[in-house]
């Protein structure tokens, strides 16, 4: 089971849902952004993406030391980079595009 705080952060920091999470990792926009591991393969952000969208369907309760670790890995980027705004129109940027690979959309009320 997760700790409670690190559950809390992750689920403050992640304000897209699964649904929304996964349509959007099918996006061209999606694949298009991040960094690679080697060329050719998928993102960090993006394989990040698909371990968020597992633990959103797991219960608390389910949820392993793993989990926890990918947990706080996401809310440490999603507050670095959310810190790195840059400025003007963000919508359709790669900035947002990275962020929204990790579960978070800046422009989400």
């Amino acid at each position: 089971m997760a700790d409670t705080e690190v559950y809390g952060d992750f689920r403050d920091a992640v304000n897209m849902t699964a649904a929304e999470l996964r349509s959007w990792l099918d996006s061209d926009e999606s694949k298009s952004v991040g960094q690679k591991r080697t060329a050719g393969s998928e993102s960090v952000g993006h394989d990040s993406g698909r371990k968020i969208v597992r633990i959103l369907g797991t219960k608390k309760a389910d949820l392993t030391e793993a989990d926890e670790r990918h947990m706080r890995k996401v809310v440490g980027y999603v507050h670095r980079h959310t810190a790195q705004r840059p400025s003007g129109d963000v919508a359709d940027s790669p900035w947002r595009h990275s962020l929204m690979n990790w579960g978070h959309d800046p422009l989400k009320k």
